[in-house]
């Protein structure tokens, strides 16, 4: 099945009616489905009615107690997917504010303890100096400094020491010049300087290393229930446990080809002094 962004938003209704349709043409009762299932008919009926999102496990026992065809069964676990995914498209976060999505970005990083960011191309902003942030939004509408303020205020939950941060940059991600140079060897020396926490860790990837899958987008793991990988026209947030496990396979297969410690930093240091000369 293939999907634009905008049914995302809608996998969850027809989830919800397509399971509903499946039992009543089965001849089967939601106590009798619950039953099979081994779960509540409450929660059946708040699957049914739209209410709750079931797992992709919740799915697959429901239609195969009802002996859907295979094919059905495929469809049905795809809109199961799509309805643990969500689209959040830029011009609807710039219509809400900028700021707004850095609170809700401070929750999820608030309530995670885990916390894995991938970033192929660019720093994030908790890494960021001001200068670098405030370079880095200048594509987006309207007065920014809320923004920017927001995000500095982020960066209070790297010194959080019950939470553990890695974060993976390749070298471009370093040295991919958002500011003018002598700017950019101050960013560079803050990645040396947060790499010294330590429940703080922070990879390089140099470019020439020998890694299997290319770095297609940014991403960022939060403990094991949330991922969200960004585009230019936006953001995915996936909740599903199969696309979150993939993409903790992806960070463990870059995680390997980078360089930590006193190796990182040597490298940093170096593309730093690049910057100053």
């Amino acid at each position: 099945m293939t999907f634009d962004p905008g049914q995302l938003g809608q996998s969850k209704a027809d989830l919800a009616e397509a399971l509903r349709t499946l039992r009543r043409r089965a001849n089967r009762t939601q106590v009798w489905l619950a039953l099979r299932c081994n779960i509540s008919q409450t929660k059946l009926s708040n699957i049914e009615t739209g209410r709750i999102a079931p797992s992709v496990i919740d799915v697959e026992l429901i239609v195969r107690a009802l002996d859907a065809p295979p094919s059905l069964v495929a469809e049905v676990v795809a809109l199961a997917r799509l309805a643990h995914t969500e689209w959040q498209g830029k011009r609807a976060l710039w219509r809400r504010g900028l700021d707004k999505r850095q609170a809700e970005l401070a929750g999820l990083e608030a309530e995670a303890r885990k916390l894995r960011y991938f970033l192929p191309a660019m720093m994030t902003g908790l890494l960021a100096t001001p200068e670098y942030i405030r370079a880095s939004l200048g594509h987006s509408p309207g007065d920014i400094s809320k923004t920017v303020t927001k995000k500095l205020e982020r960066q209070t939950v790297l010194y959080d020491t019950t939470k553990q941060f890695t974060f993976l940059l390749t070298e471009q991600a370093v040295r991919w010049a958002v500011v003018p140079g002598a700017a950019m060897a101050v960013q560079i020396d803050r990645l040396v300087s947060l790499s010294h926490l330590p429940h703080v860790r922070i990879g390089v990837i140099p470019l020439g290393a020998s890694v299997s899958r290319g770095p297609m987008n940014t991403f960022t793991i939060y403990d094991q229930r949330l991922a969200t990988v960004e585009t230019f026209t936006g953001r995915i947030v996936f909740q599903d446990a199969r696309d979150i496990e993939e993409h903790l396979k992806v960070f463990e297969l870059y995680e390997r080809h980078a360089h930590f410690g006193p190796e990182a930093r040597g490298l940093l240091g170096d593309w730093a002094d690049l910057f100053r000369s």
